[in-house]
């Protein structure tokens, strides 16, 4: 089997490269520097419920080192979507699969016209986060949906094999927009408040919030064609349930300082909803909020 690359290597590349990597894949994560001199001098960690774990796996910084994968795993935020998708052009093998495991709609689509080939969407159910360059925490799941390609069944079974649950659906369109809804419910409120999803659902009046959030969600997606199942607000209420404890992605690249991926989830949905002429205030509101929060102090 030929080699995988992991493009953006933050704590969504890192996992399931060191999870490929464990089944005996030849991965290569194509990170940042600190990444980098973290994984050489102690291998990557991955903390689990059930122990800590030491992957050895090789961690380029150059976009270069993407050359004769076989396949790509692209990780970046859905903002550097363009910018890593022309980084990576030069050096693609001309048959190399390429997988979009980020967060949002439409980030396939982008990068397949940025290389001019096809590329298939993920979509991406894993709660992990980064504690410190190298050092992983594995909070629960791990599974993919595949959009329906010609390689995506047989990537389900090289995925499965190494533990990774994979399904492969004609529907990853509607799931990611599913993830996208479920993203907006929770992501800016934890970033904007620092607190995990319990203890946002038991404060009062929260809910009301969130559910108004997935309802705008709802009618901007039924405008886009996309129906939504049905019992998509319990799934909602049972994220801060099952992951009680855990705080958004949103809010841990805050903590840090780094640009976050909001105007690709709760702005996505503003962007789309003032083409359609659809008032979504809550969105629109987190969106704005989150933005003055990660902007720099005057």
């Amino acid at each position: 089997m030929g080699r995988i690359a992991v493009m953006g290597a933050g704590a969504v590349g890192c996992y399931y490269g060191a999870m490929l990597a464990q089944a005996g894949e030849e991965v290569v994560l194509i990170g940042r520097p600190a990444l980098a001199s973290a994984v050489a001098g102690q291998g990557l960690i991955i903390d689990r419920a059930t122990g800590r774990e030491v992957v050895h796996l090789p961690v380029a910084t150059d976009p270069g080192a993407i050359a004769g994968a076989e396949l790509v795993l692209f990780c970046v935020k859905s903002q550097d979507t363009e910018a890593a998708g022309r980084q990576i052009a030069p050096h693609l093998a001309p048959d190399a699969v390429v997988l979009s495991l980020q967060n949002g709609v439409g980030n396939a689509e982008r990068l397949a016209a940025i290389l001019g080939r096809p590329v298939i969407p993920a979509v991406v159910y894993v709660a992990v986060g980064m504690t410190a360059a190298g050092h992983l925490r594995h909070h629960g799941r791990g599974d993919l949906v595949l959009g329906d390609a010609p390689q995506s069944a047989a990537l389900a079974t090289r995925f499965a094999a190494a533990g990774i649950p994979t399904e492969v659906s004609a529907g990853a369109e509607t799931a990611l927009w599913v993830k996208l809804t479920i993203n907006c419910a929770w992501n800016a409120i934890s970033a904007l408040t620092r607190q995990p999803y319990g203890r946002i659902l038991a404060a009062p009046g929260a809910e009301g919030v969130v559910s108004g959030l997935v309802a705008e969600c709802r009618a901007v997606a039924a405008a886009s064609g996309i129906t939504l199942p049905e019992g998509l607000e319990d799934d909602v209420r049972r994220i801060a349930e099952t992951m009680a404890g855990q705080m958004s992605s949103t809010a841990q690249d805050m903590a840090r300082g780094r640009a976050t991926e909001i105007g690709f989830l709760n702005g996505e949905i503003v962007r789309r909803a003032g083409l359609l002429g659809i008032p979504v205030p809550l969105n629109a509101a987190m969106t704005v909020l989150v933005q003055l929060a990660e902007a720099p102090a005057v």
